[in-house]
């Protein structure tokens, strides 16, 4: 289906909020403890694990709140950017980000509009191609504790063994419970969130580790603009 011209904005306010729906040197620092670690207030605790998460390679997997009844599996690492890989029923898709660049192919991107009420139709020339943006953000915004959030003791608990405690930052009917780690490392476990009534758990691990993140190269790109009109002419 051709989208109106009007629909343009729409497009670059979807294509902005990816990071909240699809919703994580070398990384050789996992180790390095953070400065007080999960002590002091809830704004200086989320402040230390972001620098802290910011700086070290991870990986993360679990469910997600985006799509019904589909998982993703993230990678991170400081130097070489992020890969995030969803799959499930009808949405199976990659989303890369290096340098404040968002990348998404171009399925993935069209379920993404398709769970806001816009339907496009990608057609099969388009079918490999990565839809780019640059948000004016760093990638970190695809794990970062948002501004804003509590501690609940009452829902402190252990994550793989180790003591967690538990941040939550709420928005309206959405909220998303961080559980951090409980010592000196500052290292977010896991979090737990909800949007519009679905529920999604994702767990942190491999702090440290080293993985290979490789950007979709130049001619598998595409910027949403030209996605667009590319769509739009069938």
């Amino acid at each position: 289906m051709n989208l109106p011209t009007r629909a343009t904005l729409r497009w670059l306010a979807v294509f902005a909020l990816a990071a909240t729906w699809l919703v994580a040197g070398c990384g050789e620092g996992g180790d390095a403890p953070g400065a007080g670690g999960a002590e002091g207030s809830a704004a200086e605790v989320a402040e230390r694990v972001n620098d802290v998460m910011r700086g070290t390679s991870f990986h993360s997997s679990g469910t997600t709140t985006a799509f019904v009844g589909a998982e993703q599996e993230t990678w991170w690492d400081p130097e070489q950017g992020l890969r995030m890989k969803t799959s499930g029923p009808g949405v199976p898709g990659e989303t890369y980000c290096k340098d404040g660049t968002s990348y998404i192919s171009a399925p993935l991107f069209a379920d993404m509009l398709e769970e806001r009420g816009q339907y496009i139709t990608v057609p099969d020339r388009l079918a490999d191609v990565f839809v780019t943006t640059e948000s004016g953000q760093d990638c970190d915004v695809y794990f970062k504790i948002a501004d804003g959030g509590e501690f609940l003791p009452e829902e402190d608990t252990t994550v793989g063994g180790k003591p967690a405690k538990a941040l939550k930052v709420s928005a309206g009917t959405a909220s998303d419970t961080y559980f951090i780690e409980d010592g000196d490392t500052a290292r977010l476990l896991r979090l737990d969130s909800l949007r519009n009534g679905r529920g999604s758990s994702t767990t942190y691990d491999s702090f440290g580790e080293k993985f290979s993140i490789s950007i979709p190269p130049a001619e598998k790109t595409m910027p949403l603009d030209k996605f667009r009109s590319e769509v739009n002419r069938g």
